[in-house]
This record gives C-alpha cells, sequence and structure tokens, in this order.
C-alpha cells in the first residue's frame, strides 16, 4: 500500500527561497505559496507575497486544489512581546481530487523537513483560514 504513495522531492530554487524567506528582515506578513506540478513529481513555487494579510491570502487559494503555505506572521503576544513565527499552513480543501490530495499530503513531511519548520498547521476549509485561527493556533507554542 505504501509503495504506491508518491512523495514528491522539492525544488532546489524554492529550497533557497525557502531558506532566504526565513531570515527575511522586514516586519510584515508575508506569504511564499506552493503547488505540485504533477507532471514533473515536484514541490514547487507558485507565487510569493510581501505585506499579505490572511484575508488576502485566503482569496488567492484555488478553491479546489490543495496548496502549501508557508506564512511570515507578525504576532504579537498579550504581554505586549512581538514574535515572527514563521508558519506552514498546508490547505486541503474538500472535494479536491483524492490523487491529489494523496500526493500533496504524501509529500508534506518532506516539504516542512527541507524548510525545517515547526509551526505546521492544516485547514480544510479555506474560510477558516483568519488571523484568529492563527492566533488560536500559535498560543500553543507559548
Amino acid at each position: 500500500m505504501s509503495s504506491s504513495l508518491v512523495v514528491c522531492e522539492v525544488d532546489e530554487a524554492l529550497k533557497d527561497k525557502l531558506k532566504k524567506f526565513r531570515f527575511r528582515k522586514e516586519t510584515t506578513n508575508a506569504a511564499i505559496l506552493m503547488k505540485i506540478d504533477m507532471e514533473k513529481q515536484l514541490v514547487i513555487l507558485e507565487e510569493e507575497y510581501d505585506d499579505i494579510s490572511l484575508d488576502d491570502l485566503r482569496n488567492e487559494l484555488p478553491e479546489r486544489q490543495p496548496r502549501y503555505i508557508v506564512y511570515s506572521y507578525k504576532y504579537v503576544h498579550a504581554d505586549g512581546r512581538v514574535s515572527y513565527p514563521l508558519c506552514f499552513i498546508f490547505s486541503s480543501p474538500v472535494g479536491c481530487k483524492p490523487e491529489q490530495q494523496m500526493m500533496y499530503a504524501g509529500s508534506k513531511n518532506r516539504l516542512v523537513q527541507s524548510a525545517e519548520l515547526t509551526k505546521v498547521f492544516e485547514i480544510r476549509n479555506a474560510d477558516d483560514l483568519s488571523e484568529e485561527w492563527l492566533k488560536d493556533k500559535l498560543s500553543f507554542f507559548r
């Protein structure tokens, strides 16, 4: 069963971009949107956004196709401290093709490892992607 699961490689240029993104100096919210090139079986960059809110990012997600997002978020803690966590969000909408779903799900861990991310979340409905949702998820990482 597991031998049929396709795990995609991560594009080398994307790995470099993710590394640079991790060390960015800007203090705005930013995102890298990634998809799988089904023919090449490769995780590739789809789009890069600077100074984007989660509401705006939600509007960029396709309705019935999975996507990976790395989001740099300006997080103001209850005590006033500010941090900039890098969040990995796997958007896997209800209604996408099962083979696509499996390819994305099977490749997620390799991408998370290559990007060295620890805050990993998943959404099934793009409407859930909001600042309130993210703050709730990040509250576990105090």
